[in-house]
């Protein structure tokens, strides 16, 4: 069984940072890559960042230049540095792997940008 397992989420005011961690345990078959998606209320589930296991990277265009996702491979963790938030990045952000069997999902951490 796959695990994956979220923290560093929280509050923060406009303009500040925060880093989320994502690991993965359990019987992991061959990993396509991980990735971040967040859920604001009343909106869909959409995708923030995400990396291959080649290292390509990719992001919503509301991210590109204030967040960086990055992988550390000896313990299948994914990281995912935000900065300059905004109000509009208040949402439950999931992680998220690809593997060659299924998709996984984490439990979501809450990240909210308030003054």
């Amino acid at each position: 069984q796959v695990q994956l397992v979220e923290s560093g989420g929280g509050s923060v005011q406009p303009g500040g940072s925060l880093r989320l961690s994502c690991s993965a345990s359990g019987r992991l078959s061959a990993m396509y890559g991980m990735g971040w998606y967040r859920q604001a209320p009343g909106k869909q589930r959409e995708l923030v960042a995400a990396i291959r296991n080649n290292g390509a990277t990719n992001y919503v265009d509301s991210v590109k230049g204030r967040f960086n996702i990055s992988k550390n491979k000896y313990n299948n963790a994914v990281y995912l540095q935000m900065n300059s938030l905004q109000p509009e990045d208040t949402a439950v952000y999931y992680c998220r792997l690809a593997t060659n069997v299924s998709d996984y999902w984490g439990q979501g951490t809450q990240v909210t940008v308030s003054s």
